[in-house]
C-alpha cells in the first residue's frame, strides 16, 4: 500500500524513532532494512558501516552508520539480539538499496526478547498514520519531493 507516494508493507514492523527502519519477523529471525522513505531522505548513499556476525545489538541503539554526501545518520536496531547475518552486497555497495529497499535488507538478528520488544514498534496500522504525518513534514521542510 502507498502512503503519500511511499510504499508500506502490511507484513512488516516499523521503528517509531524516525530512523526509517523496517523489520520482518521470519521464523526465529528478524530481517532489518531501510524503508523507501529512508532512501528518499538519504538521497545518495556514500558509505555504510554495518555490524559483524556475532555482534550484539540493542533495541533503539545504533547498530550502524549511514553516510550520504550531505549528512551522517545512525541506523537504530528495531530489536535486541545477536547479528546472525549481514548483507555483504549492501555493505560493499550501499547505493544498491535504492533499487529495492524491501528486498535489500541490512542485517538479520536472532532476537533475545522479541515478543516484548515488538510492542515498541509500529505495526502497519500505526505506521500508516505516522508515515503520513512524517512525509507531510518532510515535504514542507523540502527534504523530499
Amino acid at each position: 500500500m502507498e502512503v503519500e507516494g511511499f510504499e508500506l508493507r502490511e507484513d512488516l514492523y516499523y521503528d517509531p524513532w524516525g530512523a526509517y527502519i523496517w523489520a520482518k519477523v521470519e521464523g526465529d529471525m528478524v530481517i532489518v532494512g531501510i524503508t523507501p522513505l529512508g532512501v528518499a531522505v538519504a538521497k545518495d548513499f556514500a558509505y555504510m558501516e554495518l555490524p559483524f556476525e556475532g555482534d550484539e545489538v540493542k533495541q533503539e541503539e545504533a547498530f550502524g552508520v549511514i553516510e550520504t554526501i550531505k549528512a551522517t545518520g545512525e541506523l537504530l536496531a528495531p530489536v535486541s539480539g545477536e547479528v546472525a547475518e549481514v548483507n555483504e552486497e549492501v555493505r560493499s555497495d550501499p547505493a544498491s538499496i535504492k533499487e529495492a529497499p524491501y528486498e535489500k535488507w541490512l542485517i538479520k538478528i536472532k532476537p533475545s526478547n522479541l515478543e516484548e520488544e515488538l510492542k515498541n514498534l509500529m505495526d502497519f496500522e500505526k505506521a500508516k498514520e505516522w508515515y503520513a504525518e512524517e512525509i507531510k513534514k518532510l515535504r514542507e521542510d523540502e527534504v523530499i519531493e
